[in-house]
């Protein structure tokens, strides 16, 4: 691949990482908050735990789509490790079609529900749903494309990477 594009997939890569912690740390002062006017003033304001839960779900889904690395992703270790590369081939492409079909049969309904979501709203915030569960459609997309391009690599003869356990990371 041309070494320009691997460069600016870093750079988006990169600003994907700064993206996500930004909003942790929003997520992070909603809950001091919570603690200070629960505890300290004693007052209950419903609306930190309502930015927190809606931060926590951008975080995981956002990051998922623009963070994580494929080789990060969760998988059945034993039997990726001990597999020839063309084993992780197959397994690879097997995969591949299996979450490409899963995720496009889904969605069109994932669409549909969460445009009809726009009816309801957050009890604090008064945030639509489908504002806030609208960042599910671009994981999906994502997904797809990710999956597609792992594929395609795959049926091209391009080995997945084999499971190394020294580079063993948390995947954030």
């Amino acid at each position: 691949m041309n070494p320009k594009y691997i460069a600016m997939g870093e750079w988006l890569r990169n600003r994907a990482d700064n993206i996500i912690s930004i909003m942790l740390l929003c997520m992070f002062v909603a809950f001091l908050l919570q603690i200070v006017f629960r505890y300290l003033l004693n007052l209950s304001i419903g609306w930190t735990h309502e930015i927190s839960v809606a931060l926590w779900i951008w975080i995981v889904l956002f990051g998922s789509a623009f963070s994580i690395r494929e080789s990060e992703e969760i998988r059945f270790d034993f039997f990726w490790a001990s597999a020839s590369d063309k084993s992780r081939r197959v397994m690879q492409i097997i995969s591949a079609a299996a979450l490409i079909a899963m995720f496009a049969i889904s969605l069109p309904a994932v669409i549909d529900y969460i445009s009809f979501m726009k009816v309801e709203k957050t009890a604090y915030l008064k945030i639509r749903f489908d504002y806030l569960y609208s960042i599910y459609i671009v994981f999906v997309v994502t997904m797809i494309v990710r999956y597609m391009w792992l594929g395609v690599q795959a049926i091209r003869g391009q080995a997945p990477e084999a499971f190394d356990p020294t580079k063993a990371s948390s995947g954030v």
